[in-house]
């Protein structure tokens, strides 16, 4: 019997990866995430039907551990973000914005 690699498995753990690193955007990374949680979790339905053929089910689960991480980091930035435009508003939030933007531009000499 031929021993091969689960599908995905560098997508997968790419795009678990990638998750974690944009978090910080607004939650974006949320998206990277679930589809990675996703296909982890079809990967490992494929393994469980047929163990002794596949090699990488060990990156599938590391895969899979990476987006659930970056699940949770995104779900916290987004629930914060909700948080401070609903206690602050959004009027607040963006006028501290365009005065710290104005204040970093000046600083910097305009590039």
């Amino acid at each position: 019997m031929e021993i091969k690699k689960l599908p995905n498995s560098l997508t997968i753990y790419l795009l678990a990866i990638l998750s974690c690193f944009i978090c910080c955007f607004g939650g974006i990374g949320i998206i990277p995430a679930i589809i990675s949680y996703y296909l982890a979790s079809k990967s490992e339905g494929i393994y469980i039907m047929n163990p002794e053929s596949f090699s990488n089910f060990s990156t599938i689960k590391k895969s899979k551990i990476i987006a659930i991480i970056g699940i949770i980091l995104n779900v916290i930035i987004i629930g914060v973000t909700i948080w401070t435009l609903s206690t602050i508003g959004w009027d607040a939030w963006s006028e501290e914005f365009v005065r710290r933007w104005s204040a970093g531009m000046e600083s910097s000499g305009g590039y």
